[in-house]
């Protein structure tokens, strides 16, 4: 299996509000920038947006290291909340409905040919993949193609 590295981030200017995410893959010498900007939608949609497009980008099963600021995700991911929202019809320990259902269900599916495995990075924080990441996000949202965040409720 190829290993491949993965950074995420993603971010709103006010939340909800016009939104970005940033991602970069590299494995070995080669390297792959992606980007997308939403007209309206929230932050934690936009960090789970950057993992999802830079998964569903891999063409084979691959051994994935994601980096991500967002706790929201890389927590769900590593403390295996999702596992229990699953088992749970996607209701949280409040006995709520899951945000962001779609997003999370994308995200499953995205993981399943890879053996993933999640890292928290303190964000703005001078991690140069990070920073590069939020370099994306922000570009994207500035842009003026913005896309709508199907699947936003707000």
């Amino acid at each position: 299996m190829k290993r491949v590295t993965i950074y995420t981030d993603g971010g709103c200017k006010g939340n909800p509000g016009p939104g970005g995410y940033g991602v970069v893959l590299m494995h070995g010498k080669h390297r792959k920038e992606l980007s997308a900007g939403f007209r309206r939608t929230t932050n934690n949609r936009m960090e789970l947006r950057a993992a999802i497009a830079g998964l569903e980008v891999l063409r084979e099963p691959c051994e994935v290291t994601i980096f991500s600021d967002s706790k929201y995700l890389v927590d769900a991911n590593n403390q295996r909340w999702i596992r229990g929202w699953q088992r749970k019809g996607w209701i949280n320990s409040k006995k709520e409905p899951v945000k962001n259902r779609d997003l999370w269900e994308r995200l499953v599916a995205a993981m399943e040919p890879h053996k993933v495995q999640w890292k928290w990075v303190k964000g703005h924080a001078g991690d140069a993949g990070n920073e590069r990441c939020d370099e994306l996000a922000n570009e994207a949202v500035a842009g003026r193609k913005l896309l709508e965040d199907v699947g936003f409720e707000g």
